[in-house]
């Protein structure tokens, strides 16, 4: 780039024909940028940001950047500001928390630079003209897919263009997804982002694909794995519970559109959160059956992602937990378990695990009478993971390799980086690494006689030590449940009382238990009818006998103790005796996918060669775009998976996704219409003066009118909701204010607290409400409690309740609630009750009551509450250790604002002694606190 004002030039890494023809868009005009994943978004975008840096007298703020991004960002400025020599460059500021002073943020304001701001910061920051709008350069919004028009970064791109028009606007996304999904989705999202103009860059764009397929292409070898024949079945039959769960939910009659509800849709990750969103509006009219067939379908699409990625043992141990899981609670006399259970699919996969890690050990001299039942003795079969082999062979194949045909040296470490999904598998992997070359000691004669020829790689060791903890665990974890089951069978019996109003039965308009209508065929619920009372699914459990000899066979011997332990902890103190850097060449780095940070790992490691232990097609991008980028580097892809499994499905499903996503947007785009946004600035004064004049005079009033649009006052903490933003869209003034007593002030008689349900929940279970009420009552003539329900659910109290447990048990079920909303009113008859469907009704509700009505003052809302002399500014506190606070017993809300004033964290609180809390709170309080957080877990 030229150089301006003597200054050097600005130099930039983007090597790719694409990233360069990306970037000189961006800077001539503002637009929505579409990249496909894995193409290098965060690089384009902080390029884009260091031209912007090194000018230095720019202001330029970024939107919707997570922790990670941002400590990418602030790299990446720092290291393009010492290659350009720039020495205006500032590199990026964060302003990431409240605790910063109003004066500091406005200090590192004026003197401008790269910002990144949490949105509920610069939201207020923006609206009470800290952060004056006009002084802002531009405006880059990271994760555009996420803006809705009730958002809160919607809000600040509206504050942002009402009163900046000359500044830019740059809007990025690497999900193109949720850009389809709608009517018009791509249309809505430009009006949300005051843009005019898309811009997509797919997989399959032709500078896109001219840059990564030319001479410089990574070398790709694919390893299709066969599952072992136990993997296939549970995942055949984890398939069909999950088809039949679907057909159970077809057959619920919700009245919604059904085409996206398949077995293939069923692999997405997000399909279980699709349905629930869907089914939200009516939760409360669906039967309990069918809430907990969505439940299950969670259920098993995390048992499918367990088995082709946990080795057996933890497999079956997982399945164990979902086992007890769905156990009915004790005590109970109806049959709530979940209907897959009962499925014969459902029994494949509990034996068919359970024989992956151990069997029956053959004895010709007793024979079992029955085949379905294990003998006496067990005997280990430790089932390993097949990648695990394949793994090993390539590790091989890479050393022989290295070693036969050392080759040409270029750039590229010898290191080996492996790739895999999570952390769990990392630890897996590494885990078999270290002990693969370990072999017990045999018993077999035939094992001892060839000890001195080479064994291959095994997980033997590994996976006895796994077994071992695993029988260990099982003891413990029935000895737990044995307990629970007691406390549980208690406190049911203490409730006998209230659970007899219920009913005689305790059921309430229903049958007894014993007057079962015919159930068609032989069903699985017909089948399951003849249990006995609080049974749960029978399974077969091992025996003591079995499970010791089980254990004889896995007990550790002098291989295991020549083991180095794993160390949890380490001081440090001996670091330059046993510590050292590692040899690059000699490395193998097993990783886990991380979005944008794997482009870092690639850059950093430099590896030869790389083996993708899942399949990830964002993460083959990155290797292409990191080959193209260097000519000096040659790496090798090892890329494993399944053959016909859901891995290969769920990979081949996303592929597809994305490409039918961005051809649906390149078809919305050709015929999509220009958005033309209405400048209200530039509205004739007359004219705005005359839309404000009421006429409504009917019953006495007077004709009132005023040039200034209708203010509203708000608490700093009501920004996490959308209802300042949909105020504010409707042409009022949004006033930010540390309010002490209520969230929105409307007049100088009407004040509003607002909850959300769960809100209004968790508020009578603290007392905290009714302290508010007392408070908003004692200094305003019209208080109200506005109760606000979600506009995607259904507008119900019912669906705080359950209709499967004993109401009585359940602290927020809706009758609960209704009755304490009923002491409520009783209590404060003065206090107005609002209910409101959604955000966009309240807005409506707001402007009627405030109509001929004054308009309220800041400063005196801001003084309401507060003692004499008191500055607002100390009422900033976080809110989520109050809320802590406010659950321990005896505090009460005079003591939380004494003991917030006095100390400075939760972890002085829970170490002061018994006699500065009784000068803190009182004695009694005192006592209650100190014992709280002084009383041991282990003891009654």
């Amino acid at each position: 780039m030229p150089s301006e004002n003597g200054r050097p030039p600005i130099k930039l890494s983007l090597p790719l024909e694409y990233q360069q023809d990306l970037y000189s868009e961006l800077h001539g005009e503002d637009e929505l940028v579409l990249l496909a994943r894995g193409l290098g978004l965060l690089r384009i975008v902080t390029n884009l940001l260091h031209s912007y840096d090194a000018a230095g007298n720019n202001l330029v703020v970024i939107v919707g950047a997570d922790e990670r991004e941002n400590g990418w960002i602030g790299e990446a400025l720092a290291e393009h500001a010492a290659v350009s020599r720039s020495s205006a460059a500032r590199g990026l500021s964060l302003v990431n928390t409240d605790m910063m002073s109003v004066g500091t943020r406005e200090k590192m304001y004026s003197q401008g630079g790269i910002f990144s701001i949490t949105s509920r910061i610069l939201v207020v920051d923006l609206l009470s003209r800290l952060l004056n709008p006009e002084t802002v350069t531009g405006l880059v919004v990271l994760h555009s897919e996420r803006i809705v028009a009730t958002s809160i970064e919607a809000f600040i791109i509206r504050i942002y263009r009402q009163m900046n028009k000359a500044g830019f606007l740059k809007a990025f996304s690497d999900n193109p997804e949720p850009f389809t999904g709608g009517f018009a989705p791509l249309a809505s999202m430009m009006r949300n982002l005051f843009l005019r103009k898309p811009s997509l860059w797919p997989r399959f764009h032709v500078t896109v694909a001219k840059s990564l397929e030319g001479r410089k292409k990574a070398e790709v070898i694919e390893l299709e794995v066969a599952m072992t024949s136990g993997m296939r079945d549970i995942q055949n039959a984890i398939l069909e519970c999950v088809e039949v769960s679907i057909g159970e939910l077809r057959k619920a009659d919700t009245g919604l559109e059904l085409e996206d509800w398949t077995l293939d849709s069923a692999l997405h990750k997000s399909f279980d959160v699709i349905i629930r969103r869907q089914l939200d509006q009516i939760w409360h009219r669906i039967s309990y059956r069918t809430r907990q067939i969505v439940n299950d379908l969670s259920v098993l699409r995390s048992i499918l992602h367990a088995l082709l990625t946990y080795d057996c043992v933890s497999f079956n141990k997982y399945l164990d937990t979902i086992l007890a899981a769905h156990q009915p609670p004790p005590g109970s006399n109806r049959q709530n378990q979940s209907p897959w259970l009962f499925l014969d699919a459902a029994n494949t996969i509990f034996e068919t695990a359970k024989h992956r890690v151990y069997t029956g050990k053959p004895n010709s001299a007793e024979a079992p009478e029955d085949p379905g039942v294990l003998p006496d003795s067990l005997r280990p079969v430790l089932e390993e993971q097949p990648k695990w082999t394949v793994l090993a062979d390539i590790l091989d194949e890479i050393e022989r390799d290295a070693y036969f045909n050392p080759g040409v040296r270029d750039d590229s470490n010898g290191t080996i980086l492996v790739m895999c999904s999570d952390q769990g598998t990392c630890r897996q992997l590494r885990e078999y690494l270290q002990n693969m070359h370990v072999h017990p000691i045999s018993k077999d004669e035939d094992d001892v006689e060839h000890e001195d020829t080479e064994r291959k790689p095994s997980a033997d060791f590994m996976m006895r030590r796994k077994l071992r903890n695993y029988l260990n665990w099982k003891k413990d974890f029935a000895r737990v449940s044995a307990s629970l089951f007691t406390e549980n069978q208690k406190v049911l019996e203490g409730f006998t009382p209230v659970s007899d109003q219920r009913g005689a039965n305790g059921y309430r308009g229903k049958g007894p238990p014993n007057k079962r209508r015919r159930l068609r065929g032989g069903s699985a619920a017909a089948a399951g009818g003849g249990r006995p009372v609080s049974s749960g699914i029978q399974v077969a459990e091992e025996k003591e006998s079995q499970v010791a000899s089980l254990l004889t066979d896995v007990q550790p011997d002098e291989v295991d103790g020549a083991q180095k332990e794993e160390i949890a902890v380490d001081d440090l103190d001996d670091m330059e005796d046993y510590f050292e850097l590692y040899e690059m060449n000699d490395l193998v780095v097993v990783h886990p996918y991380d979005g944008d940070m794997d482009e870092h790992v690639l850059e950093e490691i430099r590896p030869r060669c790389v083996i993708m232990y899942e399949p990830d097609a964002a993460f083959i991008r990155r290797v292409e775009v990191y080959r193209s980028s260097h000519d000096d580097r040659n790496i090798r892809v090892y890329f494993m998976y399944y053959g016909g499994s859901v891995e290969e499905q769920r990979y081949l499903s996303a592929v597809r996704r994305e490409k039918d996503a961005f051809t649906r947007l390149i078809k919305e785009k050709g015929n999509m219409t220009v958005t033309i946004t209405h400048d209200s600035a530039a509205t004739d004064p007359q004219e705005k003066f005359l839309r404000t004049v009421n006429t409504r005079i009917a019953g006495g009033g007077r004709l009132a009118a005023t040039s200034e649009p209708p203010r509203i006052v708000v608490d700093v903490r009501e920004f996490r909701s959308s209802l300042p933003s949909l105020l504010h869209g409707r042409s009022n003034i949004v006033v930010p204010c540390m309010l002490t007593v209520a969230d929105y002030v409307l007049t100088p008689q009407i004040c509003v607290e607002r909850k959300s349900v769960q809100d209004l929940i968790s508020s009578f279970k603290s007392g905290r409400l009714f302290n508010q009420a007392e408070t908003m009552l004692l200094h305003y003539k019209y208080p109200m409690l506005l109760i606000e329900f979600d506009q995607n659910k259904s507008f119900t109290l019912d669906t705080f309740g359950t209709d499967h447990t004993i109401s009585s048990l359940k602290p927020d079920n809706a009758s609960d609630l209704q009755s304490k909303l009923t002491l409520l009113t009783l209590a404060f008859p003065r206090l107005k009750i609002i209910w409101s469907s959604s955000p966009y009704q309240t807005a409506e509700i707001f402007e009627e009551l405030k109509k001929q009505q004054e308009e309220p003052d800041p400063v005196k809302a801001v003084q309401v509450g507060l003692v004499a002399g008191e500055d607002p500014s100390d009422q900033s506190f976080n809110q989520t250790p109050q809320d802590m606070l406010r659950a321990v017993p005896g505090m009460s809300e005079k003591n939380l604002s004494r003991v917030t004033l006095e100390v400075e964290n939760m972890l002085e609180v829970s170490n002061l002694g018994e006699d500065e809390l009784d000068v803190l709170v009182g004695k009694e309080a005192g006592r209650q606190v100190f014992r709280f957080f002084n009383r041991s877990v282990l003891e009654d």
